[in-house]
C-alpha cells in the first residue's frame, strides 16, 4: 500500500531532474521509466517507478499514474506535470517541480540548522544537571548530613530537589511522557493545531520565521503554477494544499472562492496585513494590472526566502550565547551548592 512507501525529498529531486533531461533529449516517456528504474537504489522508489511503467505501457498519462501516489509527491507535482504533458512541455514542468522541491528541501534545512545547536545544549544541559543530581550530589549528601552546619540555601533547594527525584523520579518521568504524547495527541486536533499555527504567528522571533517561511513558500508556488499556465483557482487551491501553516492554508481556500467570484487576489491579500505584508499585496496588485503575475511572485518567493535566511542567521545568533548563559546558570548553581559546603567546612577546620 501507498501508506508504507517511504520516499525522501532527495530522491523526488532526482526523479524530476532525470526525467526532464531525458526527455528534453528526445526520449519517449516510457523508455525514460525505465532506465530510471534501473538506476534508483530505494525499495519504495523502485516500486513507485514499476507502477508508473505498467500504467504508460497501458497507455495512461504519466500524471494519472502519479496521482495513485499523491501522498507522496502532492498536488503541486500531479498539476504540473498533467500540465506539461497537455501543453507539450513536460520537461520545462519537470525543471520547475525539481525547482520547487530543492527550494522546499533548502527552507527546511535552514530550519533545522537553526534549531540543531539549541537542541544540543539543551540535551548536554539535561545530561550533566542529571549526572550531577543523580549521581555526583547522592555521594556528598551522607557528609553534608552528618555535619551539625546550617547549609547554604542552594544546597538546601539541591538537597531537596535529589531526594525528590530518588522518591518520585518513576513518577516524574511518566509524567513527562504522559505530557509529550498528549501534546502530540492535542496537534492532531485541527482546532487546537490551528490555534497554535495561529499563535506561533505572534511570536516575537519564531513569528517572523513562520510568515517568511510561508510566503516564500506561497510566492513561489503559486508563481510557479500560474507559468504553467494552470488556472488562477485551481493553482491557489495547489497551493494552499502544500502551505504547512493551518492559518494560511485556510486563507487560500478563502482567497479561491473569493477569486472565483471575480474578486482580485490583492484586494483580499490587503484585508489580512499581519498575513500577508503590504509589499507582497502592492506588488501583487501591480503583477495583476501589467499581467505579470508569476513574474513578480516569483521575485517575491526569492525576497522573502533572503528574509527567511537572515532571520535564521538572527536566530542563531540570539539563542547560542542564551542557551549557554542558561546551562552556565543550571551547571554554576549545582557546582556552588555542592562547594560552598565543602568550604564552609574546610575553613572551621583550619579556625
Amino acid at each position: 500500500m501507498n501508506i508504507f512507501l517511504r520516499v525522501s525529498a532527495q530522491e523526488k529531486i532526482l526523479f524530476a531532474k532525470n526525467l526532464a533531461v531525458m526527455t528534453k533529449a528526445g526520449m519517449p516517456i516510457l523508455d525514460c521509466l525505465r532506465l530510471l528504474q534501473k538506476q534508483v537504489k530505494s525499495k519504495s522508489m523502485k516500486k513507485i517507478l514499476n507502477q508508473f511503467i505498467e500504467d504508460v505501457a497501458n497507455g495512461q498519462f504519466l500524471s494519472a499514474s502519479l496521482e495513485k501516489f499523491k501522498n507522496i509527491f502532492g498536488n503541486f507535482a500531479v498539476n504540473i506535470i498533467r500540465v506539461g504533458e497537455a501543453s507539450g512541455i513536460l520537461y520545462e514542468n519537470l525543471n520547475y517541480l525539481a525547482e520547487e522541491l530543492t527550494k522546499k528541501q533548502a527552507l527546511r534545512r535552514k530550519v533545522l540548522s537553526a534549531l540543531i545547536y539549541p537542541a544540543i545544549v539543551v540535551v548536554a544541559t539535561v545530561a550533566i544537571t542529571g549526572i550531577l543530581i543523580v549521581y555526583v550530589f547522592p555521594k556528598i549528601l551522607p557528609i553534608f548530613k552528618s555535619l551539625k552546619i546550617v547549609l547554604p540555601l542552594s544546597t538546601r533547594i539541591l538537597i531537596a530537589l535529589s531526594e525528590f527525584l530518588f522518591a518520585y523520579g518513576v513518577y516524574v518521568a511518566a509524567g513527562i511522557v504522559i505530557l509529550i504524547i498528549g501534546g502530540w495527541l492535542l496537534t492532531k486536533v485541527r482546532s487546537i493545531h490551528f490555534l497554535m499555527h495561529r499563535s506561533l504567528l505572534y511570536l516575537p522571533i519564531a513569528g517572523s520565521l513562520s510568515q517568511n517561511y510561508n510566503m516564500a513558500n506561497f510566492c513561489r508556488t503559486l508563481g510557479l503554477l500560474l507559468k504553467s499556465d494552470i488556472k488562477v483557482v485551481e493553482a491557489i487551491n495547489i497551493t494552499s494544499d502544500t502551505l504547512t501553516n493551518l492559518v494560511y492554508k485556510k486563507k487560500l481556500e478563502n482567497l479561491a472562492r473569493e477569486i472565483s467570484r471575480g474578486e482580485e487576489i490583492s484586494k483580499h491579500l490587503e484585508e489580512e496585513p499581519h498575513l500577508f505584508p503590504s509589499m507582497l499585496t502592492q506588488l501583487v496588485a501591480i503583477g495583476e494590472t501589467t499581467g505579470t503575475l508569476s513574474e513578480t511572485l516569483l521575485y517575491l518567493s526569492g525576497f522573502y526566502e533572503e528574509k527567511f535566511e537572515e532571520a535564521t542567521k538572527n536566530l542563531s545568533t540570539v539563542l547560542e550565547p542564551l542557551m549557554m548563559l542558561i546551562m552556565g546558570a543550571i551547571v554554576g548553581f549545582i557546582a556552588i551548592s555542592i562547594i560552598t559546603p565543602i568550604y564552609e567546612i574546610t575553613q572551621g577546620l583550619k579556625q
